[in-house]
This record gives structure tokens, C-alpha cells and sequence, in this order.
């Protein structure tokens, strides 16, 4: 539980949500990548890639997510659903991390595989929940990486960069995805693309900048940061807002990333 002190937090929060969640917030994160397509296909592929690329610096992120998209000829939806064997030469020697074309290859047969059989990416974070009117994200999360890793002989290395709550990771790449296809408000940075999945239910995206700052305001008391983080972390942002408390993840990475604390 989180503590009041001489202001309201509640109010200090929005505040920070209606500075940080504007356009101007998106020409320097990962986000920025979905945004130059119109195709839904397109933002959904390439807002995964960005969301799984998305450790180090920004910069370099955005940098390497530029690369991906020209290696598929500027239309990855297009180069993933039609592409043959030979054009796949254009995807070997990517690398950022410890993601290679290994894993980038795989990454290309899943897409290829899922959207032969459904028209959107928010189908494998519905497994077992179709007709769930208030869908689990901790059952999603789960059950999209058995699903993701359903192909016939996947790389084992490439398993590390789908994470899950059994694993008791935070899963924070994942629910920054899932934050930007889910949320909706006309402020123009989240997408709001998919309908079924609920922005109450999302989980915050718990990196070291919204850490940081949580600790300070008490909406993390946990020691160790894990899945049980980032659950008490939204469990207390629901407290301010239970409709969406995953738009506070404007408030507390801003706040942490800007160095306003």
C-alpha cells in the first residue's frame, strides 16, 4: 500500500500522465516504430520487435528496428506472409544483444505460421480466453510463450527472449507491448488496436526507471523484483485509476528517465 504525504499522489500522477503522454514522448522511444506504419499487421509485428529489442539505449533501439524494417523491404507484414526461402538471406547478420538472426529467423516463421490462421496478433494473447470477458494477462502471458514456442524445432537459445510470469520475470517487454495495442485515449501515443483485452487488466511495465520511482512513492515494497512487482505495482496504480492504471507507466518512467526525482 502506498502512503499520502503532504501532496496527493493521485493528482501529482495525472499531472505527470497528461505531460508524458503526448506525441511529442514518441519520436524518442521504441513506440516511435510502430508508428510509421497504417497497416495493422505492421504495427502489431514491428511494436513486438521494438517492445523485445527494447533494452539499452533508446537510441540504438530505435537504430536497430530501422535496420529489421529495411532488411523486409519497409513492409514486414508483406515480406513475413510472402516472402521464400531466398529472401530470407537479407535477415542473416542481424544483431542487437544477444538477439541474433537465429532468433530472428524463428521470430519470422512464427509470424508466418500465426497470421495464416488468424488476422491479428491479439488471438495468441487470447489462448484458452476467447470468450473470457475479463481476460488474465498473467494466463496470457503464459500460455502465448508455450504458443510461441509450439513450432517444430525452435531454436532453445531464442527462448530466453519471451519471457513469462513462470519464469517469475516481470515480463516487462511483453506488458509495454501489450500496453501500447491495448490502451486507448486520444492522445495519440498507445494504439489501442485490439479490442478484447480489457486496459483495466493490463500490468504496468515495471523497468529500472519505474522501479526507481515507485519505490520512492511506496507503490513497490517488495525486495526483489519479479512478476510479484510489477502484480503489486498495478495492484496500487488501480488504487488511482482502476479503469487504466497502466497510463501512470507515463507518469513513472518519464519521472525516472527525465531524472525529475
Amino acid at each position: 500500500m502506498f502512503f499520502m504525504s503532504d501532496f496527493n499522489l493521485k493528482e501529482f500522477l495525472d499531472t505527470k500522465v497528461e505531460e508524458y503522454n503526448r506525441p511529442g514522448f514518441i519520436d524518442n522511444d521504441p513506440i516511435c516504430i510502430p508508428h510509421r506504419f497504417e497497416r495493422r499487421e505492421d504495427m502489431e509485428i514491428m511494436g513486438f520487435f521494438a517492445a523485445i529489442l527494447a533494452w539499452g539505449q533508446r537510441k540504438t533501439i530505435i537504430n536497430k528496428c530501422a535496420e529489421l524494417i529495411g532488411r523486409m523491404d519497409g513492409a514486414p507484414f508483406d515480406f513475413i506472409k510472402n516472402h521464400q526461402e531466398v529472401d530470407l538471406k537479407a535477415l542473416l547478420g542481424f544483431k542487437h544483444r544477444t538477439f541474433n538472426d537465429t532468433d530472428l529467423l524463428y521470430f519470422v516463421s512464427f509470424f508466418k505460421h500465426h497470421y495464416a490462421h488468424f488476422s491479428s496478433l491479439e488471438e495468441a494473447f487470447l489462448i484458452g480466453q476467447e470468450h473470457t470477458a475479463d481476460v488474465q494477462i498473467e494466463t496470457s502471458l503464459n500460455r502465448f510463450k508455450s504458443y510461441f514456442f509450439s513450432l517444430a524445432d525452435y531454436p532453445t537459445r531464442t527462448r530466453k527472449h519471451v519471457s513469462s510470469p513462470l519464469q517469475k520475470s516481470t515480463c516487462k517487454r511483453l506488458n509495454m507491448f501489450l500496453r501500447w495495442m491495448v490502451r486507448k485515449d486520444d492522445r495519440g501515443v498507445d494504439f489501442g488496436l485490439w479490442e478484447k483485452i480489457k486496459p483495466s487488466a493490463l500490468i504496468c511495465p515495471c523497468d529500472v526507471h519505474v522501479e526507481r520511482v515507485a519505490r520512492k512513492f511506496h507503490l513497490i515494497t517488495l525486495d526483489k523484483v519479479n512478476w510479484k512487482t510489477a502484480i503489486e505495482l498495478t495492484e496500487n496504480l488501480r488504487l488511482l485509476d482502476p479503469d487504466d492504471p497502466v497510463k501512470y507507466d507515463f507518469a513513472l518512467f518519464g519521472l525516472g528517465v527525465e531524472k525529475e526525482m
